[in-house]
């Protein structure tokens, strides 16, 4: 984790540091202005770039997780060539502009002052918002490549604190720092990760199937170094060089450090004569940060003594390590998959307890998926999934005494299992995921398609009573009949994928149609909100509401020939709250009934219903789980039916106050974290 956290770290301590310089400077000079009363316009500005920043971070983050492997493969890729290029440009300036970075910002703040409340605003928003959008990039290109969060989020979140405390120090005069030499340093650094972030996202690419090359290996040293090595993981880590790279990561590695090195220390070379002493922040008694004199007369070469260690170090430690012996130990040996009983797990050497990391090396001619299992009981210790034939892929799984063997399931074919071997002396508890099979799904299956076809014959009940409504020229009793037949629709979420076509009819928004909802397509229960709350008379609304009717009675007829993958089910109870927060949350959908809030209210109460059909296999795998998710329900259960008043009327979303709808999305942001785990827990994995 702490190796992860380095790169993160640094980034979080450089743009903190560079960030909280420029608040400082706009706070010092309004001080020393005599303008402390504008200082709540300056703390505006921040907060508000901060926000954005933080909602970059969860725009990548959403957008990713809503994409296939291969895309989610591309979409990394082409975001880590961008912070490659963000992160080289800000290197670039700050070297450039850290020795005028005080009078720049005074001469905005001043000229902000003269054009008034918003401009002072718009100024601290414009200088803090570019840092944050450039440190929520790369923090998410670090967290992406490093496989986790934690790391990278600690690494981040304590570069920031030490930021701010240096931050405060200069302000107050408690310390001087030569910010020069301190961005020359962190610079190089920082091209030496941007390197291998660079390398990163070009095998990104290639997995995603954007660029060529992605079987043309410069080395593989997967067969003499042991991945999961303290070694390799701290040189994976922070400079994301892998046991395997491809030419073309090698290849743009080497040719970014060096032509980006060279520049830079080229650059530092020729500043460094003009060297003066520079204001790095003011207060009312300004602090001064001076460059040291030696700075002019150091020698060249010892610019390159950073950059040169960087890189030489960890090859040289790496090299002893090896040459002392302390390659490949066994219990990280390569371990052959294949459909073949004889070579599944063929190198599988009985581990010691603990944590391991294993080679997987797909010997056979299929794409397969491979399993650490106990073969008395099926429980899995670790997977891959997806390993193509020829290729290698570690991994990682925490070992306690017991028997284990080698599950090998290639595409198309039939499981086999290897020999088991006896694991003995762990002392720990060793939690294994039980598998799930076809046959264990089927009961919650079939309960909820006898939920779901109760629910459709009520369905058309209620939209029959809302196209009576309609012909009759009742559209006030027609809106009220309108939300009721929605949300009875909207709770039967686990459905959506099932009904296929007929759900874009009965449910279908009108973005993205050529004339928008005017369009002939844009048919169901948005096309008859938006007639009932435009006021569009009832022989307009009658051709919708006919047709939404008719698409309903179609849906019943077709609903019970139609194939339900079991496996959809453990999905859906991640995947209705996650769009759930995207469209209703956001009020993407209101076509002005206002009623979103209410909509996010029967989406809840159709999880809770898969949950409840689900919540046999799960209490038995992780009942702790289920307690948590009821509890984080039942409080979004609680701030939706806040909105909702006496009279039937709900908040629409757009109006709930900042703080409540703050609350909302947090709160639902973290059932979904919570409900995570559950399409995992209840993967369908074969046996053999």
């Amino acid at each position: 984790m702490w190796d992860d956290a380095f790169p993160s770290f640094l980034i979080g301590l450089r743009e903190g540091l560079e960030a909280g310089l420029i608040v400082s400077i706009l706070v010092a000079t309004l001080v020393r202005s005599g303008q402390k009363g504008r200082l709540p316009q300056v703390w505006t500005g921040v907060l508000a770039a901060i926000a954005l920043a933080l909602s970059f971070g969860a725009v990548l983050t959403f957008t990713a997780a809503n994409l296939s492997g291969t895309a989610q493969e591309a979409f990394g890729g082409a975001l880590s060539l961008i912070a490659v290029a963000f992160v080289t440009a800000m290197v670039f300036w700050m070297r450039k502009s850290a020795r005028n970075l005080s009078t720049q910002i005074r001469e905005k703040v001043t000229a902000a002052l003269g054009m008034g409340t918003g401009m002072l605003v718009v100024t601290s928003f414009l200088a803090v918002g570019r840092e944050g959008l450039e440190t929520s990039l790369f923090l998410w290109t670090t967290a992406r490549s490093a496989g986790e969060a934690t790391g990278p989020a600690i690494g981040a979140g304590i570069g920031l604190v030490l930021a701010a405390g240096l931050c405060w120090g200069l302000y107050r005069r408690v310390l001087k720092i030569n910010l020069t030499r301190f961005f020359t340093y962190t610079g190089e650094v920082l091209i030496v990760i941007a390197a291998g972030v660079l390398s990163y996202g070009l095998r990104d690419l290639q997995e995603g199937g954007v660029l060529p090359g992605g079987h043309a290996y410069a080395f593989d040293l997967s067969g003499t170094l042991d991945a999961g090595s303290w070694y390799a993981t701290l040189v994976q880590g922070v400079f994301n060089i892998t046991v395997t790279m491809t030419w073309l990561q090698v290849v743009a590695y080497a040719v970014c450090l060096a032509v980006v090195m060279t520049l830079f220390v080229r650059g530092v070379r020729a500043a460094a004569p003009k060297a003066k002493p520079v204001k790095a922040v003011e207060n009312t008694e300004a602090v001064e940060t001076s460059e040291a004199p030696e700075a002019e007369t150091t020698p060249t070469r010892n610019r390159w003594l950073l950059p040169a260690a960087l890189v030489t170090v960890p090859a040289v430690v790496a090299g002893v390590v090896i040459a002392a012996g302390g390659g490949k130990p066994a219990a990280a040996a390569t371990v052959t998959v294949s459909d073949d009983k004889t070579q599944c797990g063929k190198g599988f050497a009985t581990p010691q307890p603990g944590r391991q990391t294993f080679q997987m090396h797909n010997a056979g001619s299929k794409t397969s998926e491979v399993y650490l299992v106990n073969p008395a009981t099926n429980a899995v210790y670790g997977e891959i999934e997806g390993l193509a034939p020829g290729t290698t892929r570690p991994l990682t799984a925490t070992i306690g005494s017991g028997d284990l063997a080698w599950r090998c399931v290639p595409t198309g074919g039939d499981a086999v299992t290897s020999a088991a071997v006896h694991v003995t002396g762990g002392g720990q508890d060793v939690k294994a995921v039980l598998p799930v099979s076809e046959d264990d799904l089927k009961g919650p299956l079939d309960q909820y398609k006898a939920y779901v076809n109760s629910g459709l014959a009520d369905l058309l009940t209620l939209t029959q009573k809302l196209q009576s409504d309609v012909h009759g020229g009742n559209l006030d009793a027609a809106r009220a009949d309108w939300l009721t037949a929605h949300l009875k629709y909207s709770s039967l979420g686990a459905a959506y994928g099932t009904f296929a076509d007929l759900d874009k009819k009965i449910n279908g928004r009108a973005d993205g149609l050529p004339d928008g909802v005017n369009d002939k397509d844009f048919t169901g229960f948005h096309r008859v909100e938006y007639g009932l709350w435009h006021n569009q008379s009832a022989a307009d609304l009658t051709p919708a509401v006919d047709q939404l009717t008719g698409d309903v009675a179609d849906l019943i007829k077709a609903f019970p020939t139609q194939d339900f993958d079991p496996g959809d089910l453990p999905l859906r109870t991640h995947e209705i709250l996650e769009n759930t927060l995207q469209f209703e949350l956001s009020g993407d959908t209101d076509e002005g009934s206002g009623t979103n809030l209410a909509t996010a209210e029967a989406n809840v109460a159709g999880t809770r219903e898969l949950l409840t059909v689900l919540q046999p296999l799960i209490q038995t795998r992780s009942p702790q789980l289920l307690d948590t998710v009821n509890a984080e329900m039942l409080r979004v259960g609680d701030l939706l039916a806040a909105a909702h008043h006496p009279d039937g009327s709900w908040t629409p979303v757009q109006q709930l106050d900042q703080p409540a709808r703050m609350q909302l999305n947090g709160a639902t942001g973290q059932l979904l974290e919570d409900l995570a785990p559950i399409p995992d827990l209840l993967e369908i994995r074969k046996s053999a």
